[in-house]
């Protein structure tokens, strides 16, 4: 990636309010080839209106509670949670609080919303859930929270996963342990499902192949959605990040791996956005939208809503 290029990326979500999935840099001799100098491209799209969800004020409550990486855990309650003693929650990683809130909100107005934003880079989330008690601990404190606005004792139901660009990572980690992919009953991945290259930073073009490590759990994931036994939608764009897998080529290893294609559509997806391609099988749907620029992964966030319903909807 060159360094305009990193530079427009950075700052123009920076100005958004969200941090960049990272840029895997390859350490390696003299000897390994240069950094790849493709893409993002410094382009700004005029054509699509990028739309953006407004802020406003939820009925409910809003708790904190000390997370993984010592980082805080927003959790917004409802005002009209369900009097029942089980609730669902959505899960969501990295992005605006705020916008993960009104987003899990206007999809379903019952279920309980906890936030995590732990950093930069995929790195971190995946780390910060690498142990699986991370995660029952996340749960733990999360049912503790509604407890108390609730008054009475409550525990989590039906759990589902969200991650927003670098987020991907704690979604991943939590995955990748047995009993977990078992609790975990849907998932959304907004245009942030990466690998490395192999070697590392070696584009397919260029002769590398796709680090297939870190997606066999959702690969897994999606083989038990197509039999109707989970939930899985999976979105992205067409940015071609060049040091390491694009959304793109790890929907493709996806595909391929489970033996299903994509088939081109043209209509219009949720917020402006221009949607290309789309599988739906079972209870797993991957769609492809259009464009090469920062606003066009940004985009994929404030389309969380429309997408969250889709996912429900299955």
């Amino acid at each position: 990636m060159t360094n305009r290029a990193s530079a427009f990326i950075s700052a123009s979500l920076f100005l958004l309010g969200f941090a960049r999935t990272p840029v895997i840099i390859a350490q390696t001799a003299a000897a390994a080839p240069p950094p790849i100098v493709q893409s993002p491209s410094p382009m700004v799209d005029e054509t699509r209106p990028h739309e953006r969800l407004v802020q406003k004020t939820l009925p409910g409550s809003l708790r904190t509670f000390v997370g993984p990486a010592d980082k805080p855990v927003e959790v917004f309650v409802p005002a009209d949670l369900p009097r029942r003693d089980e609730f669902s929650v959505v899960i969501h990683f990295h992005g605006a609080a705020w916008l993960a809130e009104q987003a899990i909100s206007m999809a379903d107005k019952h279920a309980v919303a906890a936030v995590l934003n732990l950093g930069t880079g995929s790195g971190v989330y995946d780390r910060s859930f690498s142990d699986p008690a991370a995660f029952d601990s996340l749960l733990a404190n999360i049912a503790q929270e509604v407890s108390m606005v609730s008054g009475k004792l409550k525990r989590v139901g039906a759990v589902t996963l969200v991650g927003f660009s670098a987020g991907y990572g704690a979604v991943r980690a939590i995955l990748r342990e047995p009993r977990h992919f078992t609790r975990v009953s849907s998932v959304l991945l907004l245009d942030g499902m990466h690998t490395s290259y192999v070697p590392e930073g070696v584009t397919l073009a260029a002769g590398g192949a796709i680090d297939s490590l870190n997606l066999v759990a959702f690969r897994n994931f999606a083989r038990a959605a197509m039999h109707n036994e989970k939930r899985f939608l999976v979105t992205h764009s067409e940015i071609f990040p060049g040091s390491y897998a694009s959304t793109t080529e790890t929907a493709n290893w996806i595909l391929h791996s489970l033996e299903v294609h994509q088939k081109p559509v043209l209509r219009q997806g949720p917020r402006g956005m221009q949607q290309l391609s789309e599988l739906r099988t079972g209870h797993f749907e991957l769609l492809g939208f259009a464009g090469n620029s920062a606003p066009d992964h940004i985009d994929q966030l404030h389309g969380m809503p429309e997408f969250l319903v889709r996912l429900f909807k299955m």
